[in-house]
């Protein structure tokens, strides 16, 4: 690991651990093993270490849905990849999903560049355009629900979280049926 990902891998850790405001910079280059003009070269300031690391996370988060989508899979089928793995990731990856969610609802959200966010969420868009275009789900407007679909993802999980592994599996299946019951049209 090299130093800007030591950096990172301790900034995560300690925002997690102690919010934005408990976690001077010190802190992290002593956490990362790292002087402080060190973390200074990497990061100018510590509103641009918070705000690469959303955005770094962000797109592992999005590589690792979108690795798991074949050519032969049809627009239900992605949706329900992009749910069930997310959810699985979450579940893995606890200290960056809860870090996505610190920075999601916090005045940090507000320093990413709107082109930024609006990248990271393209291709999930896309699917919801294909999916009203060809009716598969209702034709509500696009943001509502992209806004809908994560705020069940999140309830999923933070149920999920707290319930033993061998039970999550249908769980999880349950709320994607939930969540794709609510969106489509019934016929």
């Amino acid at each position: 690991m090299d130093k800007r990902e030591q950096i990172l891998a301790s900034a995560l850790k300690l925002f997690v651990e102690f919010g934005f405001h408990g976690t001077p910079t010190s802190k992290i280059a002593k956490e990362a093993g790292v002087s402080n003009g060190t973390l200074f070269h990497y990061f100018a300031t510590k509103e641009e270490l918070i705000r690469e690391l959303y955005i770094s996370i962000k797109n592992d988060l999005n590589q690792f849905l979108f690795s798991k989508i074949t050519p032969e899979d049809g627009i239900e089928v992605i949706i329900k990849k992009v749910f069930i793995y997310f959810i699985y990731w979450a579940l893995d990856n606890r200290e960056k999903n809860h870090y996505l969610q610190q920075v999601l609802f916090s005045p940090h959200i507000s320093q990413i560049p709107e082109a930024v966010l609006r990248e990271q969420s393209q291709k999930h868009i896309q699917l919801i355009e294909e999916a009203k275009a060809t009716d598969i789900i209702k034709d509500l407007p696009t943001d509502l629900i992209y806004t809908l679909a994560n705020s069940h993802l999140m309830g999923i999980y933070n149920y999920v979280v707290n319930v033993p592994p061998d039970a999550q599996k249908p769980i999880i299946e349950s709320g994607f049926e939930m969540l794709w019951d609510m969106l489509t049209e019934q016929k």
